[in-house]
């Protein structure tokens, strides 16, 4: 093929369900109206990054639920981490979690999700997408970020170099996440809390709810027990990953990556980052119930979490 790496790398011959380009997140922009996006799950990403031997914020795809289909242009390596799904390279079927050599006019197909909401495809070196505000996320709601500020469509081009002999290693199955559809997922009562009655708090954590239809990146609307806050409203604050917005319904709805800047429900916590990502891998009609912590306790999770993502050895093909 003639043309430079410039204008090379993979074409979107189906874009799936919601496959956009993401890193980390973009960060220190609230002010402005800018959310951070970024990763649904950033255990996944972070693994899909690793095992390629990539930068850990390097640009690769989230497809959530799945339906991708890309056609390489260049030799490179692939993997692809995360929600469980049919993944074929030209045709044949291929693991998951594990490195996989490509070469120029290759299929990549990934079928929809069994297990999960959405799976990561990375490439050897990351994608190669212009940075806005400092970030190659994409949010659709702010048209930011991404192959100008949307989702994959067909016949888009994902830019990226070619490596030709690009060294592969696997993550053993025993370290791989598990992505189940009935989940205990844990809670820091916020300061906000006192809307709530102690009845309320106890029913909130006591009951049973389930995934709606209505989720999304911006947030999952649960529904189940109601719970009603003494008040309609608040003054409009900034809100964080995770937090657990109550409205006038008394349905509960969690906020995600793409959630609004501001906003003024009431809100009687907020969910442990590694939970709010366990969250985001499930899909409408998963059974959820919450467990109160301490900030100690949150602060305890994460940093076993980052000590074992630290210590699991992938293993070398």
């Amino acid at each position: 093929m003639s043309a430079d790496n410039s204008t090379r790398g993979f074409t979107v011959l189906k874009p799936g369900i919601l496959s956009l380009i993401t890193d980390l997140g973009r960060f220190g922009h609230h002010r402005i109206g800018l959310t951070s996006g970024g990763p649904v799950d950033p255990t996944a990403f972070r693994w899909a990054n690793r095992l390629l031997g990539n930068d850990e914020n390097a640009s690769l795809l989230e497809a959530s639920i799945g339906g991708l289909s890309l056609e390489a242009q260049l030799d490179t390596a692939i993997v692809v981490t995360g929600a469980t799904v049919a993944l074929k390279i030209n045709g044949l079927d291929a693991e998951m979690w594990r490195c996989h050599a490509i070469k120029a006019g290759d299929k990549i197909d990934l079928g929809f999700a069994s297990e999960g909401c959405r799976s990561y495809l990375a490439v050897a070196g990351g994608f190669k997408v212009d940075a806005e505000f400092g970030s190659s996320t994409t949010v659709v709601r702010e048209s930011i970020g991404g192959l100008n500020g949307d989702k994959l469509s067909a016949g888009d081009l994902l830019p990226c170099d070619a490596h030709a002999s690009h060294p592969l290693s696997v993550l053993p199955e025993e370290s791989r996440p598990t992505y189940a559809k009935e989940i205990n997922l844990k809670v820091i009562p916020g300061y906000q809390q006192h809307y709530f009655s102690r009845f309320q708090q106890r029913q909130f954590f006591s009951s049973e709810y389930e995934v709606s239809d209505r989720c999304d990146r911006m947030g999952y609307r649960l529904t189940g027990a109601e719970i009603k806050p003494s008040v309609d409203g608040i003054l409009s604050e900034g809100i964080c990953l995770g937090a657990i917005q109550v409205p006038a319904d008394g349905q509960p709805i969690v906020l995600l990556n793409d959630r609004q800047t501001i906003g003024g429900y009431p809100k009687i916590g907020s969910m442990v980052s590694l939970d709010v990502a366990r969250l985001g891998q499930c899909m409408p009609g998963a059974k959820i119930n919450f467990e109160p912590v301490t900030i100690d306790h949150a602060h305890n999770d994460l940093c076993l979490a980052e000590s074992y993502f630290q210590r699991t050895n992938v293993v070398s093909l």
